[in-house]
């Protein structure tokens, strides 16, 4: 425990040591940023002042919404502010708290992702019991579970992951604090209960993702028996957005833990890192906004 409390900071992982590429990294991560948070704040507000989106569905786009920007400010900001300063340092304060707020919101996230699946399987599947079934108490109580799941899942990691020993320094091979690279500094008898939880925590993932693909493909069997081709087309395009959002959030992600971190570069680390910290809370909104005609078109009113 002495190695551990004598680890004040952390340092980060630099996108490059010359100045000027500090300040293009600055600048195109705050491009990729205000894009992800302007378009989730515009989801947000469309759906909040159309009536006619006031439906299960777009309810928990909202929460997505809510989710996606939240999860990319855990990450971005810090990573601009060093570069900006010219310095890689996070308090350990700080990179607890990182960890601990960018897990709570990818589990609540991938959690609610999956509960969209259920959605859109009750109205494509069994559209007689869908007001039955997706009541407003339900899709509540569906969002907070996204919620709760969420913060019981990421205070557990977190309170597993730092209660390790670091004996491997304090740099930190990731341009945030990612549990993977933290593993890798702490003592190698220290860290093998979080090796096993992220062992147990990943087949629950895989399920997840396994029901949401079992989900589709009874939607996918029920559109083909829509005799109008614009029904067909209109299903497909409420079912399509989503399924590629999970994949794209799903295996980056699963990509990134898996690795083996002593095997794999700094600049592999890296893409990966930005593919499912940027990539999803970026795509998530023109995904949604591009394929759907009822978002589009509250978005126009807005605009």
């Amino acid at each position: 425990m002495s190695n551990q409390t004598a680890v004040t900071e952390f340092l980060l992982l630099g996108f490059s040591d010359v100045w000027e590429l500090q300040i293009l990294h600055f600048i195109v991560f705050l491009l990729l940023y205000l894009i992800s948070l302007l378009g989730n704040l515009l989801i947000i507000t469309a759906i909040a002042f159309d009536c006619h989106l006031h439906n299960p569905m777009y309810f928990f786009l909202m929460n997505l919404s809510i989710l996606d920007f939240s999860y990319i400010s855990v990450t971005i900001p810090k990573s601009m502010a060093n570069s900006l300063m010219n310095t890689r340092s996070i308090s350990y304060s700080g990179c607890v708290t990182q960890v601990f707020f960018f897990l709570f919101f990818a589990s609540a996230n991938f959690v609610l992702l999956t509960i969209m699946a259920y959605d859109r399987y009750i109205a494509i599947c069994q559209p007689l019991h869908y007001e039955m079934v997706m009541t407003r108490r339900a899709c509540v109580q569906m969002a907070a579970s996204a919620w709760v799941s969420g913060i019981l899942y990421s205070a557990m990691h977190t309170g597993n992951t730092f209660a390790i020993s670091f004996c491997g320094g304090n740099r930190v091979d990731q341009f945030f604090c990612e549990i993977p690279q933290l593993l890798h500094l702490a003592c190698s008898d220290s860290y093998l209960g979080e090796v096993v939880l992220i062992s147990l925590c990943v087949p629950l993932c895989l399920i997840c993702f396994a029901f949401i693909i079992v989900s589709y493909v009874q939607i996918y069997k029920t559109v083909l028996r829509i005799p109008s081709e614009k029904g067909r087309h209109k299903a497909f395009s409420t079912c399509l957005p989503h399924l590629i959002v999970v994949s794209l959030f799903l295996f980056t992600g699963i990509f990134a833990f898996l690795k083996p971190t002593s095997n794999s570069t700094s600049d592999l680390n890296l893409l990966v890192a930005v593919l499912y910290t940027i990539m999803p809370s970026m795509m998530n909104p023109i995904i949604y906004s591009m394929r759907n005609k009822e978002m589009k078109h509250a978005l126009s009113k807005l605009l």
